[in-house]
């Protein structure tokens, strides 16, 4: 199975809830006949029903459990419409259905209901007590999780637990895909005449499509191979469309086989976290600027999304963000991968949620804390970009504030939004 593929095969099985309640289904045939196999090696005493007792206990949990499944659903499908409406579609894939525990309390029910299923078709004339007692314990643990997924999703759907995930994810994605510290650099950054002239260009075969990531190790590999210099054209993110450049190979890797090129790219229909640290900027900032419109005029959303942009930035700012050039063990320049710089963060953090939202005193506020902040705590290679926006939010701020009172108040620095000077 070529690379491609089984990275596409686990991102499916991992944000997709029918694929645990299929497996628990599955789980449940099995564990059913292995129950009452230990059930006639044993003489269970645990229980004492009667044949009547047995089947209305049974059948009361496989009601409790099928309601319990279809409110799940429905909650669920409720709770995609109120995030997407309210915050951003983008959190739909990133988020809900890759939650670990709304996937897995499901697959406990559909387990549950099914277990249930096939313990009552055999109580017939015989009452299986270890099975009876094992659905049973089954029944417990759904009421228990019932009640825990009710108050986990009360809690999850909260503007801040959405933003605090995503933000976790995206520091994740940063250490991922800038692994060396800024004061760790290994290696200087080579001038383009290094890598060789482009001997060959490989496009981009099938439907059009955004580029979600792409096997780094692979492709070291086979250019250190082949002797040459493999440059990814787009960047991670990027919509790429048919015929349009793929690969540029420099010199030697203009032997490399195209079919092994494009087995290290995966493309999809929408950007994901994986190897894409701004598409992490860019969830949040949705959020941010969807709070800041006059239909939901919720500011206070949008200062917890730009605490999140501030955490992010503090994050990329420590990093060696110059990943351009990716060499071999032998310090050899193999392959060139664009990725996002400095700039790109900056620019993303600030420049849309200024224009919506400079004009409320808790987003300039917010703003001109996390700047002057950063341009403390950052080196000092990170702070042109960042006296740069302080100077925009200047302009803006003067355009939007006609009352010294008020302009004065909007270039207080502060932290929590109108939470002090």
């Amino acid at each position: 199975m070529n690379w491609n593929v089984r990275y596409r095969l686990v991102s499916y099985v991992s944000s997709s809830l029918w694929v645990v309640a299929v497996g628990a289904l599955v789980a449940a045939q099995i564990a059913t006949p292995l129950v009452r196999f230990l059930a006639s090696r044993i003489a269970w005493t645990g229980f004492h029903l009667g044949l009547n007792g047995a089947r209305s206990l049974t059948e009361s949990i496989i009601t409790l459990t099928l309601s319990f499944i279809v409110f799940t659903f429905g909650s669920l499908l409720v709770a995609i419409q109120v995030a997407s409406g309210q915050y951003t579609p983008r959190i739909i894939a990133t988020t809900l259905l890759r939650n670990n525990v709304i996937r897995y309390t499901v697959g406990l029910f559909v387990f549950t209901f099914v277990f249930e299923i096939r313990v009552l078709a055999r109580t017939e004339t015989v009452v299986p007590q270890l099975p009876v007692f094992v659905g049973v314990m089954f029944g417990f643990f759904c009421i228990g999780a019932f009640l825990y997924l009710i108050d986990y999703a009360a809690r999850f759907l909260r503007p801040i637990s959405l933003l605090h995930n995503i933000g976790r994810e995206g520091r994740a994605v940063l250490d991922s895909v800038y692994p060396e510290n800024l004061i760790d650099t290994k290696h200087p950054v080579p001038s383009e005449n290094q890598s060789g002239p482009v001997t060959r260009i490989t496009l981009h075969e099938g439907d059009p499509g955004i580029v979600k990531a792409v096997n780094v190790e692979q492709l070291i590999s086979s250019a250190e191979k082949a002797g040459g210099v493999v440059e990814f054209g787009p960047q991670v993110g990027d919509f790429v469309g048919s015929e349009e450049p793929l690969f540029l190979l420099h010199g030697e890797a203009a032997a490399i086989d195209d079919r092994t090129l494009r087995n290290c790219v995966v493309f999809g229909k929408e950007r994901t976290l994986e190897q894409d640290p701004l598409f992490a900027f860019r969830i949040i900032v949705d959020i941010a600027i969807k709070a800041l419109s006059a239909a939901i005029n919720d500011p206070t959303t949008a200062v917890l999304a730009i605490d999140q942009l501030h955490r992010l930035l503090r994050r990329a700012g420590h990093r060696n963000l110059r990943t351009d050039y990716i060499f071999d063990r032998a310090g050899t320049l193999r392959v060139i991968l664009r990725t996002p710089g400095w700039n790109d963060f900056v620019h993303l953090s600030f420049t849309e949620i200024r224009a919506y939202g400079a004009g409320n005193i808790q987003i300039a506020r917010r703003l001109r804390a996390m700047i002057m902040d950063l341009t403390k705590t950052l080196p000092d290679k990170r702070r042109p970009a960042l006296q740069e926006q302080l100077e925009l939010l200047d302009h803006v701020v003067e355009r939007a504030y006609a009352e010294p009172k008020d302009l004065e108040l909007a270039r207080i620095p502060d932290a929590q939004g109108l939470g002090g000077s």
